[in-house]
């Protein structure tokens, strides 16, 4: 079910990204950040789904506030002439990672086990 709504949220972000004006660069800073922070939801709630806790509540605000607050660093990193930002993307980053590598390891030991149980499978036919 994730993955269908990811193949779709993908699909769309194609076609909206293919009919929408060029972004200035002033706004691409804004953007960039906002994207790695809606990503770092995105894995959260992908790694909160295989965890079995997972929670729609939780996940529409924390996109929408991590996203927001993101851009509200990024801006006040501009008028105080620090990148703050960098703060936000190391954070943002550093958990997409570890999401990503509890996703990877939990497909991975499912894989195993998958295979495990064909090998068993085949092995007690075999005898």
């Amino acid at each position: 079910m994730v993955i269908i709504a990811i193949i779709i949220g993908c699909l769309v972000g194609i076609l909206v990204g293919m009919n929408t004006p060029i972004i200035p660069y002033s706004m691409s800073g804004y953007l960039a950040i906002s994207i790695i922070a809606a990503l770092d939801s995105v894995f959260g709630g992908i790694n909160s789904s295989i965890k079995g806790n997972f929670d729609l509540k939780i996940f529409v605000s924390g996109f929408f506030v991590n996203a927001i607050l993101s851009i509200l660093l990024t801006y006040l990193g501009e008028r105080l002439n620090v990148d703050i930002y960098l703060a936000a993307i190391v954070v943002f980053v550093g958990r997409m990672f570890n999401n990503l590598g509890y996703i990877r390891r939990h497909y991975i030991e499912k894989w195993i086990s998958r295979k495990n149980k064909e090998e068993k499978n085949t092995n007690e036919k075999g005898v």
